[in-house]
């Protein structure tokens, strides 16, 4: 169980950085709860995988485009459970950001059905975002 669990976290964060979105539609539960770290106008639980989309539009639309996953090092499982250490990155008008991170995912039944994100530097973060 623990190898298709890390399979499909490879498979959502290959959708990711492509941005295949219907890949990122099979993975994601209908009713996921995605746990978005900091004190930014994206914090907070947000619940559904339509609330989530609209989040992740929403985070694209703020940084022109550039929000990217741009490295994924390691995965780990235990369980339901994967986390992956990432670095990631965006850019906007006179502002950057460029850190490490960690999402873990918690896949039910071949879905991800939970996500919680930690990010290095908070503060970073939620100045990029505003």
């Amino acid at each position: 169980m623990t190898s298709t669990n890390i399979d499909i976290a490879r498979t959502y964060f290959q959708a990711v950085q492509t941005g295949d979105m219907a890949t990122l539609g099979e993975l994601l539960d209908e009713s996921i709860v995605w746990h978005q770290p900091g004190a930014n106008q994206f914090s907070g639980v947000h619940k559904g995988r339509d609330a989530v989309f609209q989040m992740l539009g929403s985070m694209m639309e703020t940084s022109r485009g550039t929000f990217a996953i741009d490295r994924i090092h390691t995965f780990m499982a235990n369980g339901d459970l994967v986390a992956a250490t990432i670095h990631f990155s965006g850019r906007r008008d006179d502002a950057s950001m460029s850190m490490d991170g960690v999402d873990l995912l918690r896949v039910t039944g071949g879905k991800i059905t939970e996500m919680w994100l930690f990010s290095d530097a908070p503060a970073a973060e939620d100045a990029f975002w505003g």
